[in-house]
Parts: C-alpha cells; structure tokens; sequence
C-alpha cells in the first residue's frame, strides 16, 4: 500500500470513529435531556396543599428521582413518609432544616465551578449566600436554628488523610462565621495537641455553644465535644464518625468504620454519652456513608444509594434497639431532616 493510501485509510477510519463518537454523544444527551425532562414518579402535593403541608410536621429532604426536579428540596409528612411529597422551588446537593431555617449547600457549575451555602427563612426567602471552599459533603442546623455548620471536601491541603482533605466552619445564620474548626484548641485523651494533619468533619449540635464533631489525625477518629464560645474541642470517645445526636442528648449515632475486602465499611452505630455504651446495629449490612438523622428517639434515618440506578438514592429507617432489620422510608430522597414546628 502506498504512503497515500495508507493516509487515505487512516483518515476514514478516523472519520468513521468520530461520527460514531459524535452519534454516540448526541444520543446520550438526548436520552439526558428526555429522562430529566419527565415528571416524577411519585405523587405531589397540589399547589393549594402545599400551604398547609409546609406547617405540618415534616420531613425536608433532596429529591433524588431521574426527573425534572432533580436535586430540589421536597418535604413529606411526618406521619405519612411515603404519601406525597411537596417541591421547593431550591435545589441542594445536601440540605437541613428546622422549623424557622433552610440549610443548602450546593454545586453552582458553570466556566469556573464554585460551592456556595444559602441560608432561606421558612417562607422560602434567602437570609445570605456565602462561598465554601470545596465540594459539598454535610450541613446541620443547630436546634434553634442560629447556627449552621458546613463540611466540603477540598484540594490544596498539604496534609491529606486516608485520602481526602475537609474544611468545616460554624456560621451564625444570616451572620458571621466563626471560622475553620482545624483552627480551635484541641485537646486528646486530656492532653492539648496541635497535629498539622488534622481534619474536622460532620458537626451535630446541643444548643447555641455546645456541638459534637469528628476529629481525624494520625489515622485514628475521635468524636469531640466542641465549645463555641471557648472555641476547644475535646476528645470523649474514638472510633465515631459522622455524629449525630439524639433528641433527648443522651446519645450519638455514627457510623463505625472497619474494614472489609481491603476498603473500608461503615455501620450505623449508637454510643450512650453517659456509659459509654456502643451498640453497633449489624442488622444493616450495606456500607453506610452518610451522617445519620434521627427520626425519633427509637429510630435512624440515612441515606444509601441504589445500585442499578446511578444517581438515585433511597432514605432507610433502621431501629436501634439492635435486633430489627433497615426498612424502606422514603424513595429517590437524600438527606432527611426532621422537622416538627
């Protein structure tokens, strides 16, 4: 074959790849557009329903049905999880709420990505917008609603451990922030340390002053109890990732970290504040990634995603009496809050 036929070849096999390539790409953005185009799956409330449904007991969550409302905030009655469900007009990659407050953190994509936090007020209002440095991972309201803290994932941190860098900050809503918690006094097993490879993650508050958080540093996790005021965190138990505290105060869900098949596994787990009881709640089998919501002072809410549809996830409700099995709770949800005005 001559040098110009082989260019010749060359050049129509290259062709005949980019137009299957290009074929390919159109129809996937097709089918894209078609399946997030469509209504959802599940019943909605009306529009004159909803009044009433957003001063009932609740639980606000992320829609997460291959749909046109994709990603926006939904909420269902208390009593009735899975009847249907009301939309907000936000969309959130992670949300909480309590009675008076909205918590959103969200991806914002465009040329330059950037990650915000918005804070909306009970009627759907923007308090603020403020920037966060990284992709959005957790978000808690404080029971009152005056404080919200924020958990990204970030780049740039010249510390890494066991393979990702986080900043968490506490913000008073619709005020000022009180800074990255890696920056507050830290004190181990009763000894003040500063570890410069130090990461905070998954805040849950007590009150105003008073939170729970978790700390990582030399390959070890540690549930801290974190004072605002005197701006210290201090160990109280090991091994707790992702709290989150009761209602009545009494005890942090988390889940347990172990190992399996060479990566690691997480458990749905409860440790009484008070003992120092753990109970970790094997019933529930699948690998749990997700900072618990407590339904109730018997009952966890959490998040999994489905298998064969990438993109959905499910909300699971699991006892924590250690015994009874994880039951469906809510469909194509992501991040409960309970909210009871």
């Amino acid at each position: 074959m001559s040098q110009r036929a082989r260019i010749t070849a060359f050049v129509a096999i290259v062709f005949v790849v980019v137009s299957v390539m290009t074929a390919y790409a159109v129809g996937a953005a097709s089918s894209y557009r078609r399946s997030h185009d469509r209504p959802p799956t599940v019943a909605i409330v009306s529009d004159a329903a909803a009044v009433t449904a957003a001063s009932r007991p609740r639980i606000v969550f992320r829609h997460t049905g291959i749909d046109s409302q994709y990603g926006v905030v939904a909420s269902v009655p208390l009593d009735d999880p899975g009847g249907a469900r009301t939309f907000a007009d936000i969309a959130c990659d992670r949300v909480d709420a309590t009675t008076d407050v909205t918590s959103c953190l969200r991806t914002e994509r465009g040329v330059v990505t950037r990650y915000s936090l918005t804070e909306y007020d009970a009627d759907g209002r923007e308090i603020q917008q403020v920037s966060v440095p990284g992709i959005p991972s957790r978000t808690r309201l404080s029971p009152d609603g005056s404080l919200v803290s924020t958990t990204t994932f970030v780049s740039g941190h010249s510390y890494m451990q066991v393979g990702f860098s986080t900043a968490t900050e506490i913000r008073d809503v619709g005020g000022e922030g009180h800074g990255n918690l890696e920056r507050f006094t830290l004190i181990l097993n009763g000894e003040r340390v500063a570890p410069r490879d130090r990461n905070v993650w998954g805040v849950t508050f007590a009150d105003d002053d008073t939170f729970y958080a978790t700390v990582g540093t030399g390959g070890a996790t540690y549930l801290v109890r974190g004072d605002l005021g005197a701006r210290t965190l201090t160990s109280i138990a090991d091994h707790v990732e992702c709290p989150s505290l009761s209602p009545d105060g009494t005890r942090i869900a988390f889940k347990q970290a172990t190992e399996r098949d060479g990566t690691t596994w997480w458990t749905p787990a409860v440790l009484d504040l008070a003992t120092g009881k753990r109970t970790v709640l094997t019933a529930e089998q699948r690998n749990i990634d997700d900072q618990i919501e407590w339904l109730d002072r018997r009952t966890l809410l959490y998040g999994i995603p489905r298998d064969d549809e990438a993109g959905v996830t499910d909300v699971w409700a699991l006892r924590t009496d250690g015994t009874s099995r994880p039951e469906l709770f809510i469909q194509q949800a992501w991040s409960p809050s309970v909210v009871r005005p």
